[in-house]
């Protein structure tokens, strides 16, 4: 029979060797999904790119219409990133700085591409300038394209985009309050110089993680840019719509090919967002 002091170290063991049970099932569990779901799929994508050999690939990243996707992808991105930085560094100053009528409804409104299907949102763009749409005939009538063509992607893409900035940025202004930028101004600094000089300085972790997380969105959007694009190979089609297109031609080595390089922009996106949490978190 156990002594009383021996009794309770041995129940106060129990929940200990219970809970390392439980850890590492746990442990177990979220390794193996982590393999199933992420792992296997890189080692795949990789796999089926180079299954034809190094010169194979090369053609397929590089043929015109491949170079045509890579150059659009590209342009829509550059396109969107900096007008959703403006838009974000804008919109979580005033949300984060003022309070007004109306600011539950801005807010509401950043965060609806969140809610709403890149479809829906690539038939939106449809409906207001498509042939048949509500600005279809004026723009027709002055020779503007803008779906099926490069403005109606670089639309949809910035309409995905735009929550992004300022969804990072917004919290992290909030937290750091306002009083240095309150001191700069009775110490007769401009606003400008003030926003410069207090604010940008002190969010500018925030600002490079939303970039980085918007450009990554910008470059591997497929539902919108797809119905807004018309699928025209080598004029309207994007990387992810390029891959698509090869894949439904059974070009699967190309189309792989092509995956792989959204598939590195996505680690290299996870790499950078790690070392933005990580400076964020020592600075």
């Amino acid at each position: 029979m156990l002594a009383p002091s021996s009794l309770v170290a041995h129940r106060a063991t129990r929940p200990l060797e219970g809970s390392r049970w439980v850890r590492w099932t746990l442990i177990t569990l979220a390794l193996g999904f982590l393999a199933v779901f992420l792992v296997v799929p890189l080692v795949a994508v990789f796999t089926f790119a180079f299954q034809k050999g190094w010169a194979a690939y090369v053609a397929a990243v590089t043929e015109p219409e491949a170079r045509s996707a890579i150059l659009l992808t590209l342009t829509a991105a550059s396109i969107a990133v900096p007008l959703n930085l403006v838009f974000g560094l804008s919109a979580a100053w005033l949300l984060a700085r003022f309070q007004f009528q109306g600011r539950a409804l801005l807010l509401t409104l950043i965060d609806l591409p969140f809610s709403v299907s890149p479809v829906i949102a690539g038939l939106i763009f449809v409906l207001l300038f498509g042939r048949q749409g509500w600005l279809g005939p004026f723009l027709a009538e002055h020779d503007v394209h803008v779906i099926f063509a490069v403005p109606g992607i670089v639309l949809a893409t910035v309409f995905i985009t735009f929550p992004f900035v300022a969804r990072e940025v917004l919290p992290v202004m909030q937290a750091q309050g306002s009083d240095e930028e309150e001191a700069a101004l009775t110490l007769g600094a401009s606003g400008w110089r003030t926003f410069l000089r207090v604010t940008l300085p002190k969010v500018k972790w925030g600002v490079l993680y939303g970039v980085i997380l918007c450009n990554a969105r910008a470059m591997g959007e497929f539902g919108a840019v797809s119905v807004v694009s018309g699928h025209v190979r080598g004029v309207t089609t994007t990387l992810p719509l390029h891959a698509e297109i090869l894949y439904n031609e059974y070009d699967f080595a190309g189309a792989f090919a092509v995956a792989s390089l959204l598939t590195v922009l996505a680690l290299v996106t996870l790499v950078l967002k790690k070392y933005v949490e990580w400076r964020s978190e020592a600075s």
